[in-house]
């Protein structure tokens, strides 16, 4: 196996003071751009990130369009760039379709189990916080670290695998560059929050979305490639050279292809864990409006199915055509294994066809795809730690004031730590295969059982306990048995091989299912969900205390959100406080009087289940229900077509020919125009009234500055 503890050193592309500058003025740029952004929020949108409901879960006011363009950018890693071109490398144009069709399921599986956390637990800020409302803290504390770890192996492997490409293309010191990648993101995500990161999202979205339709059309149409069919052709003339083991007749331009497959399926289980294992995707849809969360995510699922799929194709089938020709940066020699597992095949095919331009772009690209997902990761992170852990073990009467420092620590702090995680990888000779093998493993025992906490009232506090840790030990037993018994030892190269990782993967999946039904047959209990709107009434009763006797922030609070409570109080009545509440247009009508008189006790034994209300009006709850069913069914549209009526009558003794190639690429070129509509355009039209609001602030600010000037001068 190559070993990657110092990366792969390739050719060195770019000079490191220009790579130098790249990372540090992208992160500087980006920092101040946020400061900007946040001031502007505060004094004309009423939105301060100063406020815990705000820097978790953005106020709940997220529009469809911004989120569509925030969950888009957290989920365009730079695997579905970089690494699709380099595995389309090596086993053809399957591996970039198969790469698509594993990215857009579980963002619609996360907007349905978005909307359902909506309808039951209206207020919950991360996943956990609702498993500790029906588990209590075993469940809790194990979700936790299971939710940690996701969110730690995930933004380690983005960190390791930017340090390398970095190293590898300008020779910069992976040590440097790994320190330096978080740092941008730190300042802007512990000053703007969650909407801090949904505002950057869509930077990142629109210089991203550009830079990747520049790249394939520059590459498609340089005369070194001649177009579809010209690149078609090159193909197809040195097809000898570029025999694949494991396809049809070893073609490139064929969808049988065994390692592809393998691959795709091993790709579907990680980034389930990577969605539904992480509390950053929980959060976003929980920031959302009411009627943001279905069409939100679900563009974002269909935007995203455009970048790996072009992409990757172009640029993958383009370096087989070039890699032995004299305009390939490494010829007279081939690209080497290393280097293409580093994934530095798309900027040498950039570094070939369009220059030192197309590399500082390159830079800029990477930037922007590891940035996005470390900020979320942050966010997601830092809510764990200062919600889940330090306000409910440590100090539950800790202040919105004091939440919001340890909020701030935490985003350092996980920086750090996530930093440092980084180069033990890196020195360990861990590679992105490995980590992306292992990670599916060890996140996805915990996806079942934790969807089965919003969706199935019979699992039992047992089986949430015990099913996640069977799941988990049952995937390394195969996984680690399957690699003994094919290739005789245990290491690195053996454990990283694809049969072994999707048989372990797929046993840390699906077993813990099984182990839920069974052991929750052991004392069956069934749930009744009005208990998360009792613990929630009843968490919220301090805060409400406390801003009916003072407006100041001194007085401690129990556990709960301050914003918990505003939304009950005002929802009875017209009365608002100064805290940052949900707007009560958005979550419609109010408790009854009743309702209200429940929350005055603190003693949850006594309150009676009958006499709760939902904080949502009807008309909202029947829209939210409407949704739901609306999410599901386009969950099962997209898994039958992109698991089945699409793929698999492709998957035959048949070699693209060049009509059908061509059609083939121009949809997928097509799909990266209609993701930019989607996740770029469609954001400005939905958020028009906010961008026009606060331009109007800043206009009139900026008029009166002048003319304050203005004045002082003449006198």
């Amino acid at each position: 196996m190559s070993q990657l503890s110092l990366g792969v050193a390739g050719l060195n592309l770019v000079p490191q003071e220009t790579a130098y500058c790249l990372l540090i003025g992208l992160g500087v740029l980006f920092c101040g751009v946020i400061l900007v952004s946040v001031k502007i929020q505060k004094a004309y949108l009423a939105e301060d990130s100063g406020k815990t409901e705000m820097f978790m879960v953005a106020n709940r006011s997220v529009g469809k369009g911004l989120t569509a363009s925030a969950v888009f950018s957290s989920w365009m890693w730079i695997n579905e760039t970089v690494f699709s071109a380099a595995q389309c490398y090596r086993f053809g144009l399957a591996v970039p379709f198969w790469w698509s069709t594993g990215l857009c399921f579980q963002i619609a599986l996360m907007a349905a189990l978005g909307v359902l956390a909506k309808i039951r637990v209206p207020y919950a800020h991360t996943s956990l916080e609702i498993v500790r409302m029906r588990y209590g803290r075993i469940g809790h504390i194990l979700f936790i670290v299971l939710n940690l770890s996701c969110n730690i192996f995930g933004c380690a492997s983005m960190i390791l695998t930017g340090s390398q490409l970095i190293y590898g293309v300008s020779g910069m010191h992976f040590v440097a560059a790994t320190f330096l990648i978080p740092l941008g993101v730190v300042l802007y995500t512990a000053v703007g929050g969650l909407k801090a990161t949904f505002l950057t999202d869509y930077l990142h979205t629109l210089v991203a979305l550009i830079l990747i339709i520049y790249f394939t059309l520059s590459v498609l149409t340089h005369e070194a490639v001649g177009g579809l069919y010209g690149l078609w052709e090159k193909v197809m003339a040195t097809a000898s050279d570029n025999y694949v083991p494991g396809n049809y007749q070893g073609s490139l331009l064929t969808m049988k292809s065994k390692e592809a497959i393998i691959w795709g399926l091993i790709l579907k289980c990680g980034n389930l864990a990577l969605v539904v294992m992480d509390t950053a995707f929980w959060q976003k849809s929980f920031a959302t409006d009411v009627k943001a969360t279905v069409p939100g995510y679900n563009l974002a699922a269909l935007a995203i199915f455009g970048i790996p799929w072009g992409l990757g194709t172009v640029i993958g089938l383009t370096a087989r055509a070039l890699h032995k020709t004299p305009i390939f940066p490494t010829y007279p020699r081939d690209i080497t294994l290393p280097e293409v597992t580093g994934g530095l095949v798309m900027p040498y095919v950039l570094q070939a066809l369009i220059g030192s331009q197309g590399i500082v772009a390159f830079f800029v690209l990477l930037f922007m795809a590891l940035t996005s997902t470390i900020s979320s990761s942050m966010i997601a992170v830092s809510s764990i730690l200062s919600y889940d852990l330090y306000k409910t073990y440590i100090n539950p009467k800790a202040t919105d004031r004091r939440l919001m420092h340890v909020s701030h620590i935490s985003v350092c702090f996980h920086a750090l730590f996530i930093t440092g995680f980084s180069l033990v990888l890196n020195y360990g000779g861990a590679d992105m295969t490995w980590i992306g093998y292992f990670r599916p493993i060890l996140t996805c025992p915990g996806i079942i059982p934790l969807a089965f906490t919003l969706t199935w009232s019979g699992q039992t506090r047992l089986a949430l306990i015990l099913s996640p840790i069977l799941g988990f030990f049952s995937g390394v037993a195969v996984w680690l048995a399957t690699a003994k018994s094919m290739y005789g030892r245990i290491d690195l190269w053996t454990t990283e091989q694809g049969l072994p990782a999707l048989y372990g993967s797929l046993v840390s999946l699906f077993s813990p299912a099984l182990y839920s039904i069974l052991i929750s047959q052991y004392k069956p209990t069934k749930f009744d969900w009005r208990i998360f709107l009792r613990a929630e009434l009843l968490e919220a009763v301090p805060d409400s205390e406390e801003s009916s006797q003072s407006s100041g922030a001194h007085t401690p609070k129990t556990e709960g959100d301050s914003t918990d409570s505003d939304a009950v109080t005002s929802a009875g009545a017209d009365q608002q406080t100064s805290s940052p509440v949900v707007n009560a247009d958005r979550i419609g009508e109010g408790f009854e009087k009743k309702t209200a008189k429940v929350t005055e006790t603190s003693d949850r034994s006594s309150v009676s289940l009958d006499d709760l209300r939902h904080p949502f009006s009807d008309e909202i709850l029947r829209d939210l229900r409407r949704w739901h069913r609306i999410a599901w069914a386009i969950l099962v549209v997209i898994i039958l077509v992109t698991f089945i009526l699409w793929p698999m009558p492709l998957y035959r003794n048949y070699i693209f020919t060049k009509p059908f190639f061509s059609g083939w690429t121009t949809v997928a070129i097509i799909w990266q125009f209609i993701a930019f509509l989607a996740v770029v355009v469609y954001p400005v039209y939905d958020g028009w009234k906010d961008i026009k609001t606060g331009a109007r602030g800043v206009w009139h600010a900026t008029q009166a500055f002048i003319r304050e000037k203005r004045a002082k001068l003449s006198s």
